[in-house]
């Protein structure tokens, strides 16, 4: 694809982490690679507000908002990475760094494709 920027990262497991855009409150994805698919494992949401309310089955712990998203595997998560919200961070093994620091060359909008590859 002209103009595609990648990254391939070693690694079987990363939580997805985003400041809501109004609220500004912090979510955060746990997902596993698993093949070429990505599984989620858990969520959770420090806060709520407008638009960004727990599932009923979300268990409230130390301030912090827990629960197992119903998803199948995914193939692919796409996120826009833009100039006008804070970006996403991807964490592993303890280290958060923006998403887009893997991707340097990336243009102020664009939507970044997370994917799974076996090895």
């Amino acid at each position: 694809m002209a103009g595609a920027v990648s990254a391939v990262l070693a690694i079987d497991s990363f939580t997805l982490a985003w400041m809501h855009s109004i609220e500004k409150i912090r979510w955060e994805e746990d997902w596993r690679v698993q093949g070429k698919t990505l599984v989620i494992t858990e969520a959770r949401i420090r806060g709520s507000g407008a638009g960004m309310e727990p599932p009923p089955d979300a268990v409230m712990k130390d301030g912090v908002w827990h629960y197992r998203p119903r998803l199948p595997p995914q193939a692919v998560l796409r996120v826009t990475h833009s100039p006008y919200t804070r970006g996403y961070e991807l964490c592993s093994a303890g280290h958060c760094q923006p998403l887009a620091d893997h991707l340097p060359e990336i243009e102020n909008i664009a939507v970044i494709e997370l994917r799974g590859c076996s090895s």
